[in-house]
């Protein structure tokens, strides 16, 4: 072969020991023909990933055990999208911000402190509206009819803790009792978490627990509709209004079409009658677009917290 025939290769398809010539291809052409056969292999890949499911994460919070409402949810969702919608639960809040951190889960329903906790790995999607705003309160509750002169009066309960994740159910109070140089186990004979909001409820209301640190919103909708159970508790203090626990998403796929879609629905749920059915069975106005600072309370929470030790 010439040098001018080093811009040449030959395609050889062996049979036997024998190399037979089929043709010469320019380089460029080469190039086409292998450009085009990574194409090909990587379609059945692409078509996967258009086929896979939207994962969307939810903790183990309000309602989260409902058939109904996670029907209407992954209908509305699916509809909106344009796909399949799967709606992954776990345990704790740990599994599912595990999952959401690692791009696992598509997006999720989290709580304020996982969020700041992992700001530099997460986007924030849409924040519900509660009564016209985007915030809730952390309640310390115990058994009603109690005698008991504000958060002080609960030394020595026994104490029930939602997660330990949780900003409602357990940053609050921890935060709290840094600042009043206090830690939960010097304060309260025993504490365990019961790893739902609905669950610190019934701990405290079966006196299982004396006292319990729960998600105000969750109260007061359980009061509603579980006024028999709720009306066994009451409430002892109201936290600072805070970041209502958002929807986040990876920063990995901040450009990702799907999560716009799933903004947009999300905040155009209330125009939407199977997107009023979620959020009438969670007694939400709606979604908003929120800043990052809604979250900052949160974040100097757990600050208060590290700075104590």
């Amino acid at each position: 072969m010439s040098g001018n025939d080093g811009f040449w290769e030959e395609l050889m398809v062996r049979g036997g020991s024998q190399g037979v010539r089929i043709g010469r291809l320019s380089r460029r052409d080469f190039s086409k023909l292998a450009l085009a056969s990574a194409v090909a292999l990587a379609l059945p890949r692409l078509a996967r990933a258009r086929d896979e499911p939207f994962k969307f994460g939810l903790t183990p919070v309000f309602l989260s055990n409902d058939l109904e409402l996670l029907g209407h949810l992954r209908a509305y969702l699916s509809s909106r999208l344009g796909g399949a919608v799967e709606l992954v639960s776990r345990r704790t809040y740990q599994e599912i911000t595990a999952l959401l951190v690692s791009g696992q889960v598509h997006a999720a329903w989290i709580c304020g402190y996982p969020y700041v906790q992992y700001k530099a790995d997460l986007d924030l999607t849409a924040t519900p509206s509660w009564h016209g705003k985007p915030l809730y309160q952390s309640y310390l509750i115990a058994a009603a009819g109690r005698a008991v002169d504000g958060w002080s009066g609960l030394r020595e309960d026994i104490h029930a803790f939602s997660d330990p994740d949780s900003n409602s159910g357990f940053l609050v109070t921890r935060a709290l009792l840094a600042e009043n140089r206090l830690r939960p186990d010097q304060f309260f004979s025993r504490s365990f978490f019961t790893y739902g909001h609905r669950n610190v409820i019934r701990a405290v209301a079966s006196g299982l627990a004396q006292s319990g640190s729960v998600d105000g919103y969750v109260w007061e909708v359980m009061r509603e509709i579980e006024p028999e159970l709720v009306t066994r508790t009451m409430i002892v203090r109201k936290s600072e209004w805070l970041g209502f626990p958002p929807v986040a998403s990876p920063k990995s796929l901040a450009g990702d079409p799907r999560i716009a879609a799933l903004r947009d629905a999300l905040v155009s749920m209330s125009d939407d009658a199977e997107g009023r059915k979620v959020l009438d069975m969670l007694r939400l106005d709606g979604f908003v677009v929120a800043p990052p600072e809604l979250f900052d309370t949160i974040a100097a929470k757990v600050e208060t917290v590290r700075q104590f030790g």
